[in-house]
Formats: C-alpha cells, sequence, structure tokens
C-alpha cells in the first residue's frame, strides 16, 4: 500500500493519534509489537503558530519512529496552511488533517468533528493544505455530524478531489462519540465507490484479531487504524499481524508479561522527565493496564496515586506475586470501554 510517496507492507495496521496518549513513549512500544505507520497527538494550528514550546514538542520524532504523520486540527484555513509548513520542517512522513475529534471543547469550536458542520470550509481548507506542503496529505474523519448528515460517501469524493493521499474514517458520527457500535457498512461503500482510488483506511472498535481480518476481509479497506484498544495492550498489533499471516491466534499474555511490559513503558516514559512527571505520566495507561483483573480496584487506585519509580515498582511486585499467571486481558475482555 502506498500513501504518496510512503510505501507500506500489504493491510498495515495503525497507530489513531490519541491525545495524552500516543506520546513517544507509547508509540515507541506500539512500533515494537509492529504498527506500521503512527502518528502525533493531534497538535492544534494556532499554537504551532504561536510558537507554544509543549506542542512544538509533540511534533519531535525519533528516527525510529518513521514511517511517521503529524495530525494538525483547527478552523482557521490560514493558521492550518501556516502550522503545516512548520510541521514539515520536524521531517515527518505525511501531514494529516484531524476532522474527527468529537470532544466538546474542540468540535464545538468548529474544529475536529465541528468542521463536518461545514463542508465547504472542510474541502477548501483541505485543498489549501495540500497545495502548502511537498508532503502526502491525509484526513481523518467520521460519517459524518450526526445520524440524519451520514454524508462520508459524497465528502469521501470531494476531499479525493483536492488531492489528498489517502482516508481514514471512524465509524461514527461526532454526535455519538464513542458510543454505540461503528458502522463499517458506510466505510466499506466508500471503499467500493468505483470513484475511490485513493487508500481508504477503517477506524472503529477493532479490538481483537478477528475484527482486524473481518474489516478487510468485508469491507475490503486497505489498512485499520486502532486507537482505544491498544491502550494497555499494544502487543494487540502483533497478535493481529500475526493472525493475518497464519489465521492463528496467539497464547494470551500473562500478567506476568505484562507487568515486564510496563516497567519498560516507566523507564521509556522517564527519559528526558523528572520522576514525578515520568510517574504521573503514566497514570492514564496505569487506569487500563491489568483491566479485568479480579478484585484489582484497590491496586489500580493505589496506582494512579503514586509518585515515585520506588512505589510503583513495589506494586508491581505485588501484581505479579498475586495475580502473575493469570493471562493479562481475561477472556471476554476485549479492550477498553
Amino acid at each position: 500500500m502506498k500513501i504518496g510517496s510512503v510505501i507500506l507492507p500489504e493491510k498495515p495496521l495503525i497507530l489513531a493519534p490519541m491525545e495524552d496518549v500516543t506520546d513517544a513513549p507509547f508509540r515507541l512500544l506500539c512500533k515494537r509489537f509492529g504498527v506500521d505507520l503512527m502518528f502525533s497527538e493531534f497538535v492544534a494550528s494556532e499554537a504551532v503558530i504561536r510558537n507554544i514550546s509543549s506542542t512544538l514538542q509533540k511534533m519531535e520524532i525519533h528516527p525510529s519512529e518513521h514511517p511517521y504523520g503529524i495530525q494538525l486540527y483547527g478552523k482557521e484555513i490560514s493558521s492550518m496552511v501556516e502550522s503545516a509548513k512548520i510541521a514539515e520542517q520536524y521531517e515527518p512522513d505525511l501531514i494529516d488533517l484531524n476532522f474527527g475529534c468529537p470532544v466538546k471543547k474542540i468540535a464545538m469550536k468548529g474544529a475536529g468533528a465541528g468542521m463536518l458542520r461545514d463542508i465547504p470550509q472542510l474541502v477548501k481548507m483541505t485543498g489549501a493544505v495540500v497545495k502548502a506542503t511537498k508532503l502526502p496529505v491525509t484526513v481523518k474523519t467520521r460519517l459524518g455530524w450526526d445520524e440524519t448528515s451520514k454524508i462520508i460517501v459524497e465528502l469521501a469524493e470531494q476531499l479525493q478531489d483536492t488531492g489528498i493521499a489517502a482516508l481514514t474514517i471512524h465509524g461514527r458520527t461526532r454526535a455519538q462519540m464513542y458510543l454505540g457500535e461503528a458502522d463499517w457498512t458506510l466505510i466499506g461503500e466508500v471503499k467500493n465507490n468505483p470513484r475511490m482510488h485513493i487508500p481508504i483506511i477503517g477506524n472503529g472498535d477493532i479490538d481483537t484479531p478477528l475484527k482486524a481480518k473481518q474489516a478487510f476481509d468485508r469491507y475490503g479497506v486497505d489498512a485499520v487504524m486502532i486507537g482505544r484498544a491498544a491502550i494497555g495492550r499494544p502487543w494487540l498489533f502483533r497478535d493481529i499481524r500475526h493472525f493475518l499471516n497464519t489465521g492463528e491466534l496467539l497464547p494470551p499474555q500473562t500478567v506476568e508479561e505484562q507487568v515486564k511490559l510496563v516497567r519498560e513503558h516507566v523507564a521509556m516514559s522517564a527519559e528526558g522527565r523528572s520522576e514525578i512527571r515520568a510517574v504521573r505520566s503514566m497514570r492514564r495507561f496505569f487506569s487500563v493496564y491489568f483491566k479485568g483483573l479480579p478484585d484489582f480496584r484497590e491496586t489500580r487506585v493505589k496506582l494512579l496515586q503514586v509518585e515515585t519509580f520506588a512505589a510503583v515498582s513495589m506494586l508491581l511486585d505485588q501484581i505479579v506475586e498475586r495475580w502473575g499467571r493469570m493471562p493479562a486481558w481475561p477472556a471476554g475482555n476485549d479492550g477498553p470501554e
């Protein structure tokens, strides 16, 4: 599969951009387990052009992360164009435009999925960014704003006409947020539209190898993007790839193996950060790691309160001692809600 000049393997597995989740340590961890393409956390265009240091840091790329894309969001065309030019200087492999984020503070201000309420502006913005950068430009969006405006089939054609190199579709409307099941039928309709010739990437509810295979086989997508299901379970990419290649399911990872992974994640998060910042940055993952273990609530609360490496290590030792031989994700618990 090709996205502009970016060459990916057959049936690529892509890590979705997620705010406060897909930082460099988590991306590198997922890369180890076979992710074929990754993105930055989504980056506010206005913050980029104002030279906000914390925002610029989100665009920094480790050499081993390629192929890698920087995802931008905003509501002003001029800001998106200028931020794309700045992002280009960080040497990503592509620029992605976020027209899918449903959170209120973004969408209700006209950015992210909020752009779905002004399709002419969305299309005009996309075309302007495509013209402003030499990099391949991709778009991530949703089916539409709400149940009455599922316009993705028509929108996909319009976006393709602007010159984008690929399109990612999350199978929900903005109004759905992350509730209910993702509707892959419309994703499949876009992919099977004879007018479409760019890669179509499907996103939404891919939390098992079986669902990933179904997305490829039933709906014909060129790639799948995985987000929330990988939080606390980065080996999901390895399990999916193995199943796609062999038709066999790998045995579940044990809690003991998971703890080893968590220790590595903590160590990676500590690079370039103070101890307290590193531990606090892990809390978003501690809330999901070991999800579904019996009688784990008290230990999880402690993990969310500690602020030193020593305290984290002690709790991880206790977890191994009590739950070490159990599956890290018990049967029937396919991923984060």
